[in-house]
């Protein structure tokens, strides 16, 4: 079976695959294989590259492609053995593994799904394909390798729904089958494998979709019972939707939010921009983390549903979403800094909207929120107008006056928000050695109380200078 002719043209655009070709030569028993074959097969570019080489030969083949390149060679796994060449300018990496089988077609029958199953000749030829990868390509399938697929490696369960997303795959019914008869094992494999592929999916082009896939599939129980557990939790008229439908609706929304900034965010669009782009911690941008907080936002709800008078409350929810978010993040070894963040994601997400009837704000309220929502000030203010927007009941809430209301507001406080981000918080005027001379307060309670009264002063305009600073800080302190 030849390839087509786009197929030897992607892998022929790739740098990585040209840098491994000249580095190791004709003669050695080398194949592309992977994503960069699916890839290719999918209309879509091929970047780093997957090979597979004879046993032993692993580490040296990879350190010739470094060497070509001008850039470095490490092991991934030694387990697996896999090493990874990457470029000088990390602009590309070739992940090299010994083959696993005593052929290349055993090894590929060995693998997930049969679109990832497709090896080519390093230096050319037509593609190996046992197990009708490019058939299956073709027809935009995502099919299991075999019937033990996923119970040799649960992992696959949430590669699944990753690779579903991200390529706009559909699960062929026997795969859909099978992964329903080992649903309850996604969860085994170790918590941070579960993140890279829940991180690879929410931070791809169609997370909606790839959440849809694992409830297809029904894994969404046994990865994140939290989320599974917010279907059927009724809410107030403010809301259209369960909690489970309206966290997916504010995830909508943050995509929204996301693809089109000079709406939402008026002049300080490519600032926001700039600031999602950051990279956060655990491979993943404040933009990304922004997904996640979306995704979890809600997630105290149901431990703390409760009605008034027949009206639907959830007293509590953001401080109870906050503590199950840190259970989440410790099961799914998370690093500290991403849990931290998406804690105060949830803690701080009701604030914005009890401020709406106080527009327009005070500085002195801007700087209330904003010491309030450190370090995720801006990051919760556009999650605020996701959920805001999210919100289409009959009640007065959801009024689309109201709901304008709040965007405004997220507009009004986006500046102050992106340069708090930029110089931290502020400083007071008067430092505590200063306080402790001039105003005779020693370090402790007091002190604090009157440098952060000083601080509030000082972003508010109200005061200017040492003197006013001292005026003002003598009399806190007489009082």
């Amino acid at each position: 079976m030849s390839a087509p002719p786009e197929v030897a043209a992607a892998l022929g655009a790739s740098e990585a695959l040209g840098v491994a070709r000249g580095a190791l030569g004709q003669e050695r028993a080398a194949w592309v294989v992977g994503g960069a074959i699916r890839d290719a097969l999918l209309g879509e570019p091929v970047g780093g590259i997957d090979l597979a080489v004879e046993p032993g030969s692993e580490r040296d083949a990879t350190r010739a492609i470094a060497d070509a390149a001008g850039g470095f060679a490490f092991p991934l796994s030694e387990e697996h053995a896999t090493w990874r060449a990457v470029a000088r300018d990390d602009a590309w990496h070739a992940d090299v593994t010994a083959l696993r089988a005593e052929t290349i077609e055993e090894d590929l029958r060995a693998r997930d799904f049969t679109v990832n199953a497709i090896a080519v000749p390093l230096a050319g030829g037509d593609p190996i394909d046992p197990t009708g990868g490019v058939e299956n390509a073709s027809a935009g399938l995502l099919r299991a390798v075999s019937d033990r697929s996923f119970s040799d490696d649960p992992l696959r369960l949430l590669r699944a729904a990753r690779l579903a997303s991200a390529h706009d795959l559909e699960l062929a019914p026997e795969t859909v089958a099978l992964a329903r008869a080992e649903a309850a094992r996604a969860a085994e494999p170790a918590g941070e494998r579960q993140f890279a592929e829940l991180r690879g999916m929410l931070t791809g082009p169609d997370p909606i979709r790839g959440l849809a896939v694992m409830d297809e599939i029904e894994v969404t129980e046994a990865v994140l019972p939290e989320l599974a557990g917010l279907r059927g939790v009724i809410q107030n008229p403010n809301h259209h939707l369960d909690v489970h439908g309206h966290t997916l609706a504010v995830l909508e929304h943050v995509l929204e939010v996301e693809s089109d900034l000079p709406r939402f965010c008026g002049a300080e669009a490519d600032r926001v921009g700039a600031l999602l782009d950051e990279s956060l911690a655990d491979e993943i941008t404040r933009g990304d983390a922004l997904r996640f907080g979306a995704l979890l936002h809600d997630i105290g709800k149901p431990a703390t549903r409760g009605e008034r008078a027949g009206y639907v409350t959830f007293i509590g929810h953001d401080q109870a979403g906050a503590k199950a978010i840190a259970a989440i993040c410790r099961r799914l070894r998370t690093s500290r800094r991403l849990s931290e963040h998406l804690q105060g994601l949830a803690l701080y997400h009701l604030r914005l909207g009890f401020m709406v009837h106080e527009r327009p704000l005070s500085r002195r309220r801007i700087y209330e929120y904003l010491r309030a929502t450190d370090p995720v000030g801006v990051d919760v203010t556009l999650l605020t107008a996701a959920d805001r927007l999210s919100a289409r009941g009959e009640g007065a809430l959801a009024s689309d006056e109201i709901i304008e209301a709040h965007l405004e507001l997220v507009r009004e406080i986006l500046p102050a928000a992106l340069d708090w981000h930029r110089d931290g918080v502020p400083t007071p005027p008067l430092d505590g050695d200063q306080v402790a001379v001039e105003v005779g307060v020693k370090p402790g309670p007091e002190m604090g109380r009157i440098l952060e009264e000083l601080r509030a002063a000082s972003f508010a305009g109200e005061i200017s200078g040492r003197e006013e600073a001292l005026a003002l800080a003598r009399e806190l302190a007489s009082g």
